[in-house]
């Protein structure tokens, strides 16, 4: 992995520029699951939701794995470089977040399910970081496509906060903002189902070891 100590956001004269659209193919199909992996179109109910949890290798991996998820991918979130590389990303200067794309059937698998496996598998309380991460990518992050997502986002951030001030294990820094003002930028092909190509890879699993209140 390549490790950052930026531990600060720049200001937007500082993000690096980018570029006007991708400089890279990616996969048609998904790695594990039986689906494209750009799903720029997805089926009529399905929804989409966007995660930042700490390293996206091993966050696309436990989504996937969750019944009623359809496709995943990951990439860049929250930031201001338009089309990033990962090496951009890592710098610090492009403000984005390593962020998992869910694309989900809300007949089989709820949003709120999908917030409740994030607050469990990651450590919500440590800002830029996650475990030996250090960065301002690997800082925690919802962001929402609907108002009914954004209801339940921050709904259940205050349960899960509360049980963990209750547990004096700190306070949540997740950053809960609409997808609608943070493009989603795919990652590089390479990190796409990352784990599934190198099962023995890199997994960041940092998390406070509290179960989501009942």
């Amino acid at each position: 992995m390549f490790l950052t100590r930026k531990a600060q956001l720049v200001t937007p004269e500082e993000t690096l520029a980018g570029r006007s659209e991708r400089n890279f193919p990616l996969s048609e199909k998904h790695r594990v699951l039986d689906a494209p992996l750009v799903t720029d179109v997805v089926p009529d109910g399905f929804e989409v939701a966007f995660f930042g949890l700490g390293c996206f290798w091993g966050a696309e991996e436990i989504y996937w794995q969750v019944p009623g998820v359809w496709s995943t991918s990951v990439g860049y979130a929250g930031g201001t470089t338009e089309h990033p590389s990962y090496e951009e990303v890592c710098s610090g200067r492009t403000n984005h977040t390593e962020a998992v794309r869910i694309v989900f059937d809300p007949s089989k698998v709820s949003f709120a399910d999908l917030v409740k496996t994030f607050f469990e598998v990651h450590d919500p309380t440590q800002g830029f970081r996650q475990g030996n991460d250090v960065g301002t990518q690997y800082r925690s992050a919802i962001y929402y496509t609907t108002p009914e997502q954004e209801q339940v986002a921050r709904d259940l951030t205050k349960v899960y906060g509360d049980e963990l001030k209750r547990r004096r294990l700190g306070d949540i820094t997740t950053e809960i903002r609409p997808a609608s003002e943070t493009p989603y930028f795919y990652a590089e092909d390479h990190h796409q189902q990352y784990l599934a190509k190198n099962p023995f890879g890199y997994r960041c699993h940092a998390n406070t070891g509290v179960k989501f209140p009942a």
